[in-house]
């Protein structure tokens, strides 16, 4: 799925325009991406958890070359699964779906 496909989604799922979908989207896309460049952590319930790891500096090799390369510290965007989703995805009912 794309983005344009999740905003006819959404648009569908809450029989709403695709012009409003797109609007919220992208809001939550935005707030995403706000949160995670604080380093704050973003958690939504039995959905998962947006952070931000620390990555170390480390040494590859070049695939074609074969030269060693130093590729520099970063940090990066992770997601943790929650346990409704991981459920959801296995097939599975969580105990909070069978409440």
């Amino acid at each position: 799925m794309n983005k344009k496909e999740l905003v006819d989604a959404m648009a569908a799922k809450t029989n709403c325009s695709g012009a409003a979908a797109g609007r919220a989207v992208n809001a939550l896309l935005e707030i995403i991406s706000d949160t995670l460049k604080k380093g704050e952590t973003l958690t939504l319930a039995g959905f998962g958890t947006f952070d931000v790891r620390d990555r170390a500096a480390r040494s590859g090799r070049n695939p074609k070359t074969g030269e060693e390369l130093k590729i520099a510290a970063s940090r990066v965007a992770a997601f943790k699964p929650g346990a409704t989703l991981k459920a959801a995805v296995n097939g599975v009912e969580s105990k909070d779906q069978q409440r």
